[in-house]
């Protein structure tokens, strides 16, 4: 199936894409910090750089993109694969949910818990208090 956009279009929208700051992330590290907790950002010492760093707990909270990440909910509507262009997004797609489990492993080898918080997670499938329950049981 071809594209709906322009290939120069669709390079546009894919510049733009950041693996930093979006509004995701954000909203989970506003929900956090509400909740009394300080953390840091983006260490780039452990594997897959995670997203919310607690170095005193050893836990680290990453904020995944459905899409790009590969959410494996079959209630997420952004997780799914493009139906163009096969040969060049499902390799990728792959090689990002390999890296992740990979990351996750050595994270954990390395004494560190991990909370992966999804994209529509944050977006509001799963309401604020819920996701503070979560995040605090994690965090505890």
């Amino acid at each position: 199936m071809p594209d709906k956009i322009s290939k120069e279009r669709r390079s546009e929208n894919m510049r733009r894409i950041q693996s930093k700051d979006m509004e995701p992330e954000m909203v989970i590290r506003r929900l956090v910090y509400g909740m009394g907790y300080r953390y840091r950002l983006h260490r780039t010492d452990l594997p897959g750089k995670p997203d919310l760093v607690f170095p005193s707990r050893k836990k680290v909270i990453f904020v995944h993109g459905c899409f790009w990440h590969q959410h494996g909910d079959p209630d997420c509507k952004i997780a799914r694969r493009p139906k163009s262009n096969l040969d060049y997004w499902n390799p990728k797609l792959d090689r990002n949910v390999k890296r992740d489990t990979s990351n996750q492993a050595e994270l954990q080898e390395m004494g560190w818990d991990h909370l992966i918080v999804w994209e529509c997670q944050a977006r509001g499938r799963e309401d604020s208090e819920n996701m503070a329950i979560r995040i605090a049981n994690f965090l505890g």
